[in-house]
């Protein structure tokens, strides 16, 4: 069944061309220039109900204007989109109450209130029934630990610990679409950790749809089915991580430690070297190449020997670096 569709999606900005000076500036008082800004430009997507799809791009490369067309906050410049059955921007109680948009560095939560009286408010909008509301809270609470959070003010709250409460306000009213815009920004390992494992456990428990933008690579390699990777506007690539592997990747890395003493000119036979000493060596090997440079490195003193892909944050830094 369909969740999102997307057709022909563009949305243009103007932007007012002006040198500086004050000259160029009353001059801009009666006539203006203005460049157009192709924020999105001609995407087309369809994304399942349950998938969870990371939304991937360089900073200014369209990711958050997107989210904001497929949650109604902003009116596209042309193209037809559905999300739930509705058009966003026609902004229907009945489709607001069918997703939630967290942005991780915007806050949703009341600064100088308790957690648990924006989990009220929220209540009352989205008209949640008592039940509803606190079978709903105490999955929450439990699922990202923050029981013993919901009575402090949001401000008293770290960085980490505003993060899991902030999507557990978004969750109350049960979406069956989660929009996620950065939402582990800022954070460290282990609160990032904490956030994804939840993220796995939610869409898996609950089938929510989720669009999730980050620059952490290592979310949407744990967390996405699918990927999508959106530069200057345009959509660029879009299926699954393993295919992203295949069609960008054209080398893999192996890391060899050796038992005795072996000469960098000897590893530069077999393939290029990007680290070398003597225990041990980082060696790019072009894909097609791997069995021919692993029978050659299996005649050296080899201790030990591992072959990875290209780490997603190399791909993607290739592609956008195009």
């Amino acid at each position: 069944m369909t969740a999102i569709q997307v057709k022909n999606l563009k949305k243009h900005f103007k932007q007012v061309k002006r040198k500086p000076g004050m000259g160029s500036y009353i001059k801009s008082l009666f006539h203006r220039d203005y460049d157009t800004v192709k924020a999105v430009h001609d995407i087309s997507f369809e994304i399942k109900q349950g998938e969870f799809v990371g939304f991937v791009g360089p900073n200014g490369a369209g990711k958050t204007t997107t989210l904001k067309m497929l949650s109604g906050i902003l009116f596209p410049t042309s193209g037809e989109v559905t999300v739930a059955g509705h058009v966003p921007w026609q902004r229907e109680p009945q489709f607001q109450r069918k997703f939630s948009l967290v942005m991780g560095q915007k806050n949703q939560m009341w600064w100088d209130l308790p957690v648990i009286e924006s989990f009220q408010f929220n209540k009352t909008i989205y008209e949640i029934p008592d039940a509803t509301f606190k079978a709903q809270k105490e999955m929450l609470c439990e699922l990202l630990d923050i029981g013993h959070l919901i009575n402090n003010p949001v401000r008293k709250l770290s960085l980490g610990e505003r993060m899991k409460c902030e999507l557990a306000t978004a969750l109350l009213h049960k979406p069956e679409i989660l929009f996620l815009d950065e939402p582990t920004i800022g954070l460290d390992v282990i609160s990032q950790k904490r956030i994804r494992d939840f993220l796995a456990e939610y869409n898996k428990e609950q089938g929510a749809t989720i669009i999730l933008t980050s620059h952490y690579m290592e979310d949407i390699r744990r967390l996405c089915d699918r990927v999508m990777i959106i530069d200057h506007g345009k959509l660029i690539y879009d299926g699954t991580y393993d295919k992203l592997i295949e069609k960008y990747a054209d080398t893999k890395m192996i890391e060899v430690g050796f038992h005795e003493g072996v000469s960098e000119a000897d590893l530069k036979k077999v393939a290029h070297v990007i680290s070398y000493n003597h225990a041990s060596a980082k060696l790019s090997v072009q894909r097609k190449d791997i069995t021919k440079a692993t029978t050659e490195l299996l005649k050296l003193p080899i201790e030990d020997i591992s072959i990875q892909e290209e780490s997603m944050e190399e791909i993607v830094r290739e592609i956008f670096s195009k």
